[in-house]
């Protein structure tokens, strides 16, 4: 097989999806990394730790022979195997570390002695971090349309359906409102910008184009919208959804219930994801208490109780809708009118669903 070089061209790596094996410690993975990436670590969190502290104190030479030691025998073996296994399923990809220097030269090394070349990527995942916060700042002065509308007007279902569309809410693992958790843990915050710039990489590699993004505040779920991204988002166009009421709470009774309810499922036994899924709409409710007053969050408290023991008795998630249908008129219904009125300068078209989706395909046309 012929010898790949190191990589730096990470447009490349990153719009392509190319395979990385992150040999970095689990903890420094969590904090932030690359979608394509997988953690395979050269040396765990407490042995990590131990050679960081062995640095300190002796010096790097000390930390290098601990490390050594530290991954030796079958421990090295079983790692090494681990590494060359995800190497041969993947013959196209690069090692990575934190900033392509010692961890991934000693993996390199390591599989060179086991028969294989296997490049890595130059500069490490602080380099591939660097880039992404480049490409997500110079496309964060594309222009943009906004996409606004009740709750429930299928605002994200519009941006999925885009070429253009910048699906925040996906890439955060949250809908963006109190009964916005899904069933995923949200990413870390630098893995959240890492998929976004990602995301704006492949929308268009070269050209500037208009981006279509969901009308979000600052936070979705406890995940923050880059600084720069955020800032364009308050000074584009707006178009506005207006869908009839009955329309929306369909898509809500699908959205909030049979979809979560199926979700919570399909990971945990029965009894697990009924718990589960009730505590994710109580949590929706108290969410919001104060708003509500003390007075109506008991009472749509005790008709979402009627309601879970009736949808898990019969599969029936209409009995929801006693509390649901007057959240959206005296809670969230009134919040978006009063949001919308607040920038009613900036509104560009107005319509339906269907009318607001051909207005949208029509502007990049």
């Amino acid at each position: 097989m012929e010898k790949r070089p190191n990589a730096q061209d990470y447009d490349r790596l990153l719009l392509n999806d190319i395979p990385l094996i992150d040999v970095r410690a689990p903890v420094e993975f969590a904090q932030g990394a690359m979608p394509a990436a997988h953690n395979l670590p050269l040396m765990l969190d407490d042995e990590r730790a131990q050679v960081g502290t062995c640095y300190k104190q002796q010096g790097q030479q000390a930390a290098v022979e601990l490390g050594h030691r530290l991954v030796s025998g079958e421990l090295k073996a079983s790692r090494i195997a681990r590494w060359l296994e995800s190497s041969h399923q993947q013959p196209e990809g690069y090692l990575c570390c934190a900033r392509g220097g010692m961890r991934s030269h000693i993996v390199q090394q390591w599989l060179r002695e086991n028969g294989l070349e296997y490049p890595l990527v130059t500069g490490g995942y602080k380099a591939l971090r660097q880039h992404a916060m480049q490409v997500t700042e110079t496309r964060s002065q594309w222009p943009m349309v906004i996409v606004s509308g009740n709750t429930g007007c299928g605002k994200t279902i519009l941006i999925r359906s885009l070429p253009t569309g910048v699906d925040l809410e996906g890439l955060t693992h949250h809908r963006g409102s109190s009964f916005g958790r899904t069933i995923v843990e949200q990413p870390s915050q630098a893995s959240f910008e890492n998929n976004l710039a990602v995301t704006l990489l492949k929308i268009s590699p070269v050209e500037p184009t208009t981006l279509v993004v969901e009308d979000e505040g600052r936070m979705i779920g406890s995940r923050h919208i880059p600084e720069a991204f955020r800032e364009q988002m308050l000074r584009s166009p707006i178009v506005a959804i207006d869908d009839p009421f009955e329309l929306r709470l369909e898509r809500l009774k699908n959205e909030y219930f049979r979809q979560m309810i199926e979700a919570f499922l399909s990971v945990s036994d029965e009894e697990s994801a009924w718990r589960n899924y009730a505590e994710y709409l109580h949590h929706g409710l108290f969410a919001i208490r104060r708003r509500l007053g003390m007075e109506r969050f008991q009472q749509f408290t005790a008709r979402l109780d009627e309601a879970l023991l009736t949808q898990r008795k019969t599969g029936s998630c209409e009995g929801h809708l006693a509390w649901l249908s007057p959240l959206l008129k005296e809670y969230y219904d009134p919040m978006y009118r009063y949001q919308l009125s607040q920038k009613a300068d900036q509104i560009v078209f107005r319509g339906d669903y269907q009318q607001v989706e051909s207005w949208l395909r029509s502007i990049n046309d």
